[in-house]
């Protein structure tokens, strides 16, 4: 059974590029292993990210999210049973916030500020795949 699943974090430290990059390098590596895939969306501290996969697999990365250090006031956003995957092509893509237009943002938020704290888990998922279609996203 796949599932996809959408949570909130902040960072509990600063994370700068070099760091982001690493996370995303270990989550490539690992990913495939597991089947799992999905998108990270990162801006000024905030982590915002879609898994799918296996229910296992993907409750299992949820909870090692959700009980690490570097990560503070994880909030699950939306979990649902899927028939297939929106991301099945990244083992773990990154959304580009810097080339957004923050006309999205303002299309689904009070703010031009990405706050999935502020919003439903519906209003998130669809601002994420707003994401997705309108930024770039780095895959490498």
């Amino acid at each position: 059974m796949l599932v996809r699943l959408m949570y909130a974090s902040r960072a509990a430290e600063s994370v700068n590029q070099e760091a982001l990059a690493a996370i995303l390098k270990k989550s490539r590596q690992h990913n495939p292993a597991s089947g799992v895939t999905g998108v990270l969306c990162f801006s000024e501290g905030l982590f915002l990210q879609v898994l799918e996969g296996g229910r296992l697999a993907v409750s299992q990365l949820y909870n090692r999210i959700a009980n690490d250090a570097r990560h503070r006031d994880v909030v699950l956003l939306t979990y649902e049973e899927i028939g297939e995957r929106k991301f099945a092509g990244w083992a773990m893509g990154q959304v580009n916030l810097s080339d957004l237009n923050a006309s999205l943002l303002l299309k689904y938020s009070e703010t031009a500020t990405l706050d999935p704290y502020a919003v439903s888990g519906g209003v998130s998922m669809a601002l994420f795949n707003g994401f997705v279609a309108t930024a770039s996203v780095v895959c490498s």
